[in-house]
């Protein structure tokens, strides 16, 4: 059985964020939906993923439910601010 995971990767327009999603990419992780996250400032950016642009949304609106696998590559304050909620989400 092939698994593929819903994914969230919050910070996505940083540095960090950016090299998350080129490994992802790189390394052909298994990934049905990958959901980029930043701030409001960075939301409506797109990310290249697998030959399509990946649009970068709010943090803030997001329902941490949907997804199986969270990383965060913001700094700390965001990663505290939003782990409880993504741990609340499953």
């Amino acid at each position: 059985m092939n698994q593929s995971f819903d994914i969230a990767v919050v910070g996505a327009t940083g540095t960090v964020g950016e090299t998350i999603v080129q490994i992802l990419e790189e390394r052909n992780f298994p990934v049905a939906d990958l959901h980029l996250l930043a701030s409001s400032e960075s939301a409506g950016h797109s990310v290249p993923f697998r030959g399509k642009n990946v649009r970068v949304r709010e943090v803030d609106e997001f329902d941490f439910s949907k997804v199986q696998l969270v990383f965060f590559a913001a700094g700390p304050a965001v990663t505290l601010s939003f782990a409880a909620k993504a741990r609340a989400g499953g």
